[in-house]
């Protein structure tokens, strides 16, 4: 079964998930679905879902859209650590007796 099927949130107004800025009352509205999410238990495929569909808007495994963004610039930059770190040792620098 996917786990869409076993998601709390298909018994609640799609409208909740996806408030019209983020800002104002569109704060009540994010927290509110986020709590609908916090009971889900498919919590996390939701949010790995969101991340890899580059789902934009709506509030998507217990995350806002402001929130995957952090997310994504984080994980980006873990990327470009991990990038550098592993051409730095290919190419010897930081290595002991490297010239």
């Amino acid at each position: 079964m996917d786990w869409r099927h076993r998601a709390v949130c298909r018994e609640e107004d799609p409208d909740l998930f996806f408030p019209l800025g983020n800002t104002g009352p569109a704060l009540l509205q994010i927290e509110e679905a986020k709590a609908v999410c916090r009971r889900c238990p498919v919590i996390e495929h939701c949010l790995q879902w969101a991340l890899e569909a580059h789902q934009e808007h709506g509030v998507w495994g217990g995350t806002s859209e402001d929130e995957r963004r952090a997310l994504k610039r984080a994980a980006a930059r873990r990327r470009a650590r991990r990038a550098a770190a592993a051409g730095q040792a290919a190419a010897g620098v930081g290595a002991r007796g490297a010239v």
